[in-house]
């Protein structure tokens, strides 16, 4: 009988150990292994710039074809001692895409709000894509030791219904701190596009 209790005791354990080591398995499996695409620290400022995501757009076929999106996110860490004043528009223009005739590109600012722990998810989990028409601009105040996310989203369309085969690029792009200005990259589209400041208050 003393021999089957601790037979007993033994494969609870073993259960429950295996049990813990499966459970350590899946939480391990639920983390985001993210990869920035680019990095850059200037006078405190850290801004970091997400790769893309995205897919077929439902944009008006009346006047424009063939659209598609790209989402992106740049997180703007302020590591200074004073609060950052921190401004970013766009203004809807369309952009040619060079060497690619009749394909355009716009930037926007969606109004959803960007969390880290979106991160895995589809267009990092950004749904408003519909309202996405008009110049678009937000200012945020950012505190010693915090930081602001936030979406810029590229639509790229053509005026030409037969040009669906166009390069279009724009895989990679970037918010970029020059003095106090910031400038957005997305090349071979966008050199540098003025787009906002950061200035202490």
């Amino acid at each position: 009988m003393k021999d089957v209790n601790i037979a007993m005791k033994i494969m609870r354990f073993t259960i429950a150990a295996v049990f813990f080591l499966l459970i350590c398995s899946f939480v391990k499996g639920q983390t985001v292994d993210f990869k920035w695409y680019s990095e850059t620290a200037n006078n405190g400022i850290i801004i970091q710039n997400s790769f893309p995501k995205g897919g077929p757009y439902k944009g008006s076929t009346s006047r424009n074809y063939n659209h598609s999106y790209l989402v992106f996110f740049t997180r703007i860490i302020n590591k200074t001692g004073d609060p950052l004043g921190l401004t970013v528009n766009f203004s809807a223009d369309s952009i040619a895409i060079p060497n690619s005739p009749e394909t355009y590109v716009k930037l926007f600012l969606p109004l959803d709000t960007m969390t880290l722990d979106k991160r895995s998810l589809f267009s990092y989990g950004l749904t408003e894509l519909e309202s996405l028409e008009q110049p678009t601009k937000f200012t945020r105040e950012i505190h010693p030791n915090e930081d602001c996310l936030f979406y810029v989203v590229a639509i790229f369309y053509q005026t030409n219904a037969g040009a669906w085969n166009q390069e279009r690029g724009g895989n990679r792009a970037e918010l970029i701190l020059t003095g106090q200005g910031l400038f957005y990259r997305m090349l071979p589209q966008i050199d540098l596009l003025p787009c906002g400041h950061i200035v202490f208050d």
